[in-house]
């Protein structure tokens, strides 16, 4: 893999939790408890080939439409889970940041330990674990234009001067463009995720269940990465005369 090209930043939908575990015979809360765990044990390998920036898609606004039962218990994992994994990712070295609405419906204690998390790790310097939840990419670019607005009006930023550099940051958290999206659980489709920062992004779609993406799947996903053009809108003339 030394020899491969290793995108900057890298975005992961996690998907198929939930039926990772009914084909178990689990309850879907067991496959988010997976999935999480799948995060802590694959997101340090993600940072370690080289990859500066990971943004996972954790919970979405519209999740909020779920069962009673499973929101409750995904924010009680999120508490539970920023909590008690301050010190890995200290022992990591990985900065863990939030992006997404932080008030309701999202619980105030879940909040708390997101706050928390980040101050615990904000000096850490080999890689960015940026966590979304209640996020939506819609949402993001809306409140990122409401601050321009109020920024403009009380004269702390010229409207000609505004360019995507300036705007993007306005967004939850300043960023890379991503290089490479991945989903899983066979899904094809990117359902409001950093619609920004998507712009050029390479896309990889497999039908493997996030409590099944471990460090091999990863790998897959790089190589294919490594067989794309990224052109930007423009043409590879070498290629294209070969």
């Amino acid at each position: 893999m030394s020899s491969l090209n290793i995108p900057n930043h890298v975005g992961i939908i996690l998907d198929g939790n939930g039926r990772w575990a009914t084909k178990r015979g689990l309850s879907r809360s067991e496959g988010h408890l997976a999935g999480f765990n799948m995060l802590k044990k694959v997101s340090p390998y993600i940072l370690n080939m080289g990859v500066k920036q990971l943004s996972v898609f954790a919970f979405s606004t519209e999740n909020f439409k779920r069962s009673k039962e499973e929101v409750g218990f995904l924010m009680n994992l999120f508490i539970k889970k920023f909590t008690e994994e301050s010190s890995y990712f200290n022992e990591k070295n990985i900065k863990v940041v939030f992006s997404g609405i932080r008030n309701k419906p999202l619980p105030s204690n879940v909040i708390k330990a997101m706050n928390s998390l980040e101050e615990n790790t904000k000096n850490n310097t080999n890689g960015i674990l940026n966590i979304c939840i209640n996020y939506g990419g819609r949402s993001e670019i809306i409140d990122a234009t409401k601050k321009i607005v109020n920024d403009v009006v009380d004269k702390k930023l010229d409207i000609n001067s505004l360019d995507e550099e300036i705007y993007s940051k306005y967004l939850y958290q300043k960023l890379d463009p991503i290089d490479l999206l991945i989903r899983t659980s066979g899904e094809n489709r990117i359902s409001n995720f950093m619609l920004w920062q998507l712009a050029y992004s390479e896309f990889y779609f497999t039908d493997t269940y996030f409590p099944d993406f471990n460090e091999e799947e990863f790998d897959k996903a790089i190589i294919e990465y490594n067989k794309r053009d990224r052109r930007f809108g423009g043409i590879n003339y070498e290629k294209k005369n070969n």
